[in-house]
C-alpha cells in the first residue's frame, strides 16, 4: 500500500508560510508518510501581501480541499494566510476553518476552531466574531458539539476516557448569577454528560487554564476566542497547533499569522510548523487505528 500523503499549502506566500514549511520538511518528521507541498513560494515578494499573493493562497487551499476530498490526501496542513488581503479579492469567510466546511459541503458552525500542544488543549465555542455575537453564539447546542468533538478528537490521540472543563462566560463563571446567568444554558449538557468523556464547569476562567496546563484537565472548552487563545499562546508559542475538528477531512496548521516583517529575513521559526505537520500524521494514524478496531469482528 502507498504511503498516505499529507498536504502542506504555503498560505499567503508573502508571508513566513514557505520559510517554514521548507524549515518543517527538512526533517526529521513521522515515516511512513509522504509530504507534498501545494502551492507556489515564488508568486509574491517576501513582506508584501498582495492580491496576487492572496490569489496564490486561495488557490492552493481549493486544491488542498479537492485532494482530501477525492482521497489523494490523508491530511491537510495549511499555511498562514492574511484575512484582509484574502477578503479585497472576495474570499467569503472568515478563515480557512470555515473555508473548510463549506469545502465539506457543511455549514459553519460544524468545524470546531481547536489548539494543541503537550501542555495545554483548548477548544472554542465560537472563533472569528465579535464578543457580542460569541456570547449568544454559546448555546448548550453549541457546548454539546464542541465538547462531544473534542472528545473524539483526544481519544484519537491515544486518551482513552478525556477529562474537559468548560470555562465560564462571564468572571468567576457568574459567581451564582451575580455577575451574570448566561452559564445556567450550559445545564442540560452536564446533567446528560458527553459519552466517552468526563465533562465539569462552567469553572472560572482566570484559573481553570492553569488547571488544566498542570494536569487536572486533558481539555478545556473556552467561551470565546480570546479567552481560549490568550492562555494557549502563553503556554505554548513556539509550538501550539491550529486543528480544525468536526470535518471530515483532518487538517491542522501552525499557530501563527503570515508574519510579514520576519518574511525573507529568514529567522522566522518553523517550530509551530513542525508540531502542525506531526499532529496531523497522529490523528490520521489514531483515525487508522480506530477504523481497524471497527471493522475487526468481535469476540
Amino acid at each position: 500500500m502507498k504511503a498516505p500523503v499529507i498536504a502542506v499549502t504555503l498560505g499567503d506566500p508573502a508571508g513566513v508560510g514557505p520559510e517554514v514549511a521548507a524549515a518543517a520538511l527538512r526533517g526529521p518528521l513521522p515515516k511512513g508518510f509522504r509530504y507534498e507541498v501545494v502551492g507556489k513560494a515564488g508568486a509574491a515578494k517576501p513582506g508584501r501581501s498582495t492580491r496576487r499573493s492572496a490569489r496564490a493562497a486561495w488557490d492552493a487551499l481549493e486544491r488542498a480541499a479537492e485532494g482530501c476530498r477525492a482521497g489523494r490526501y490523508a491530511a491537510v496542513v495549511t499555511g498562514p494566510v492574511r484575512k484582509e488581503t484574502l477578503a479585497e479579492i472576495g474570499f467569503p469567510y472568515p478563515g480557512q476553518t470555515e473555508f473548510l466546511a463549506a469545502a465539506c459541503g457543511l455549514p459553519e458552525e460544524r468545524a470546531v476552531m481547536a489548539f494543541w500542544s503537550p501542555r495545554l488543549r483548548v477548544s472554542l465555542l465560537s472563533a472569528h466574531c465579535s464578543l457580542k455575537e460569541s456570547i449568544a453564539r454559546a448555546t448548550a447546542a453549541r457546548l454539546r458539539h464542541v465538547a462531544g468533538e473534542t472528545a473524539r478528537f483526544l481519544r484519537e490521540l491515544g486518551i482513552v476516557r478525556p477529562r474537559l472543563a468548560v470555562a465560564g462566560i462571564n468572571p468567576h463563571a457568574g459567581e451564582n448569577g451575580l455577575f451574570g446567568r448566561e452559564e445556567a444554558r450550559f445545564a442540560p449538557v452536564f446533567r446528560a454528560g458527553i459519552p466517552g468523556a468526563e465533562l465539569s464547569g462552567p469553572y472560572p476562567a482566570d484559573t481553570v487554564f492553569w488547571r488544566a496546563a498542570h494536569g487536572e484537565f486533558d481539555g478545556v472548552v473556552a467561551a470565546n476566542h480570546d479567552q481560549g487563545l490568550a492562555p494557549f499562546k502563553m503556554a505554548a508559542f513556539h509550538d501550539g497547533v491550529n486543528v480544525t475538528l468536526g470535518l471530515p477531512l483532518v487538517r491542522t496548521s501552525p499557530d501563527h499569522g503570515t508574519a510579514l516583517a520576519l518574511a525573507g529575513t529568514g529567522r522566522a521559526d518553523p517550530r509551530s510548523m513542525v508540531a502542525a505537520l506531526r499532529l496531523a500524521a497522529k490523528i490520521v494514524a489514531g483515525r487508522a487505528r480506530a477504523a481497524q478496531r471497527e471493522g475487526s469482528p468481535k469476540p
